[in-house]
């Protein structure tokens, strides 16, 4: 079984949706980088620096259950290969009160359900921290673990 751990940092905007407006629609795209965390006596600092490649695309329906907390489904399409993952939320997803600024942060955890192409047989989860700003700006940083199954092809 081969594993594949990603961080990706994907930037977009999620939309209102639905009769009252409790759903959200968000839409997002992420390039291939390099994370350089360093921990020394100055305290910590991390270096982004993005990678030559394509993009992966984020696309999920964000249902609202309460004030702060959702339960979202959606996929993240790696590339233009049809590779793409199937995620749902894990409990529930929380996004905190609207600060000074109007943004609200949040986080949420994802259980991968299978996908297309190199992700057909695949599981996993994904960690997210993100930010949704009173505009509807969307930046949410994800951690993946994913187990690529071997396919039982007669």
């Amino acid at each position: 079984m081969e594993r594949i751990v990603y961080t990706l940092r994907f930037n977009g905007a999620a939309t209102r949706a639905g009769v009252d407006g409790s759903v959200l629609m968000a839409l997002a795209t992420a390039c291939g980088w390099t994370t350089c965390t360093r921990i020394d006596a100055d305290g910590l600092t991390a270096i982004h620096r993005p990678e030559v490649g394509q993009e992966a695309t984020l696309e999920s329906e964000v249902a609202f259950t309460g004030e702060s907390v959702f339960q979202e489904a959606g996929t993240i399409t790696f590339g233009s290969g049809g590779h793409r993952l199937r995620f749902s939320t894990v409990g529930s997803g929380f996004l905190g009160h609207v600060t000074a600024d109007g943004s609200r942060h949040g986080a949420v955890i994802r259980r991968v359900e299978g996908g297309e192409g190199q992700f057909a047989e695949a599981t996993g989860v994904m960690a997210s921290v993100l930010i949704l700003t009173g505009s509807g700006e969307l930046m949410d940083h994800v951690v993946g673990l994913i187990f690529m199954h071997e396919r039982n092809d007669p």
